[in-house]
């Protein structure tokens, strides 16, 4: 009987060396709609948060869903970007229409302010550890995608859409959006990434 590999942390740090933001994107999904909502709510289920407060809130858009949000943005913009900039703007909001969809990031305000009520002490730190508790799911999930084939990038079109948003997906005022991560198949090649000197980054002591 072959054996098994058994997973360990350099399962996971490859996947993390293959997260990359990928802006050119197509609408031809190489996983199924199903899939995608299969890793999202796994993802949404598995990231941890301070004192187990599940502030996370997800919303998904395929489709003409996705194109409506960017439309979105796209008519918010142009009322405010210069006109000598508006091409180069227009030009990114096709870029990531074209992509197959958005998941949208929001924390529950009321799990916060409920958090900041029960934990009096610790009243000032929870908007803080419920926006971390947002970056991993942001980050696991973009990890996982991509492990799937997809590329992905991250964005932060908020707040000035939040408003636009609530109204067009119904969307509970207490949800407060952080983020966007644009998905599709991927339509062409990434740069390679340029790092600082692990030197300037990492200290050990006692090793």
């Amino acid at each position: 009987m072959a054996s098994v590999t058994k997973p360990n942390a350099d399962t996971l740090l490859e996947l993390m060396k293959g997260r990359r933001s990928y802006y050119a994107l197509s609408k031809d999904l190489p996983v199924s709609k199903d899939r995608i909502q299969e890793i999202v709510k796994e993802a949404i289920r598995q990231t941890p948060s301070s004192f187990n407060s599940q502030s996370n809130r997800v919303v998904v858009l395929f489709g003409d869903e996705h194109d409506k949000f960017w439309a979105l943005v796209t008519e918010t913009l142009k009322a405010i970007v210069p006109a000598e900039n508006w091409e180069s703007t227009n030009n990114r909001m096709n870029m990531f229409k074209a992509g197959a969809g958005s998941i949208l990031f929001f924390e529950d305000q009321t799990v916060v302010e409920n958090m900041q009520a029960k934990f009096a002490i610790y009243a000032d730190r929870f908007p803080v550890w419920a926006l971390q508790t947002d970056g991993m799911l942001q980050f696991a999930l973009w990890t996982a995608l991509e492990a799937e084939g997809l590329g992905a990038n991250l964005q932060h079109y908020n707040p000035i859409v939040d408003e636009k948003v609530a109204e067009t997906w119904k969307i509970p005022s207490t949800w407060k959006l952080n983020a966007q991560l644009v998905f599709g198949a991927r339509a062409g090649e990434v740069s390679p990434k340029d790092q600082l000197p692990i030197e300037e980054r990492y200290k050990v002591f006692g090793a």
